[in-house]
C-alpha cells in the first residue's frame, strides 16, 4: 500500500504553479519580533521610513506601521484592502526609504532583494523559508557576491498558510480535514542586509515570543466574514 510522502523536504514545497500568486500571509507577531530585534541594536528606529512591496492583505504592514514613521505599501495584485497595485520589479525604481521589509514570492526573491538593496538607505529584511539559503546557483548569484549581514532564526514555527491567516494551534476552518489545527512543517528565517554592513553573515536566534507579540485583531474572524458575506477589511478583529 502506498503511503503519503511526509518528509520535510516534500512538505517544505509551497506547491504553487509559476503563474499563480505566492499568497502566504505573514503573521504580524513575526514582524514585531524582527522589529524589536533591530531596535534593540539601534539598527531601526521610529523616525525611519519603510516599504513593503508585497503587501498582500496587510498583515505585515500593520506591525510596520506601528513602528515606522511611514510605510509605503503596495502589491502586484489587488487583494481588496486598498493598497496601490504596483509591480515592484519592473519600471522605474521606487523612491528611497530607510528600510524594506518583505515576504517576497520565493521564485522572485533574489530580484526583490536586489531592488530593495538599491532603494533602501539603512537595510533590507526578507522573511523567507529556510530552503532559501541552499542552492549552488543562488550561492553564485547572491551569497558569494552580497551575503547578508544577519540570518535570524525563528525558534518558534511561523505558521503561513496559503490564502489565509490562522493563529498557530487553532482550528483551520479551511483545512481539508475538519478539526485540523494550524501548523506547518516549513521553517522561516529572516535575511538582513545592512547598507553599511560588512557581509560577514552572523546567525542569531529569535527566542520564543509569539504569545507576547500577538495583539488583539491580528487574525481575521472567518466566521464573521462568512456571515456578513462582505470584505474582511484590512485587519478584521477576532
Amino acid at each position: 500500500m502506498n503511503t503519503p510522502n511526509r518528509s520535510t523536504a516534500v512538505m517544505q514545497r509551497r506547491c504553487v504553479a509559476p503563474d499563480e500568486l505566492d499568497d502566504f500571509p505573514t503573521p504580524p507577531w513575526a514582524t514585531r519580533a524582527v522589529l524589536r530585534w533591530l531596535a534593540e541594536r539601534s539598527l531601526a528606529h521610529r523616525a525611519m521610513t519603510c516599504r513593503e512591496p508585497a503587501a498582500n492583505r496587510g498583515y505585515m504592514v500593520k506591525p510596520l506601521a506601528e513602528f515606522f514613521a511611514s510605510v509605503d505599501a503596495s502589491d502586484v495584485h489587488d487583494y481588496g484592502v486598498g493598497f496601490p497595485v504596483r509591480d515592484y520589479l519592473f519600471g522605474a525604481a521606487p523612491y528611497p526609504v530607510d528600510w524594506t521589509f518583505c515576504n517576497p514570492p520565493f521564485r522572485l526573491a533574489e530580484q526583490f532583494i536586489a531592488r530593495a538593496r538599491d532603494t533602501s538607505r539603512a537595510g533590507v529584511a526578507m522573511i523567507l523559508r529556510g530552503a532559501f539559503e541552499e542552492g549552488t546557483g543562488r550561492y553564485e548569484r547572491l551569497y558569494s557576491r552580497t551575503p547578508p549581514d544577519f540570518k535570524l532564526v525563528f525558534t518558534e514555527r511561523v505558521v503561513m498558510l496559503r490564502g489565509r491567516l490562522v493563529r498557530a494551534g487553532e482550528v483551520d476552518p479551511f483545512a481539508e480535514k475538519p478539526g485540523t489545527k494550524a501548523s506547518t512543517a516549513t521553517s522561516y528565517n529572516v535575511f538582513i542586509w545592512l547598507t553599511d554592513g560588512d557581509g560577514d553573515t552572523r546567525v542569531r536566534w529569535i527566542p520564543p515570543c509569539r504569545l507576547e507579540m500577538e495583539r488583539e485583531g491580528d487574525y481575521p474572524d472567518y466566521g464573521i466574514m462568512a456571515a456578513n458575506k462582505g470584505s474582511p477589511g484590512l485587519f478584521a478583529t477576532s
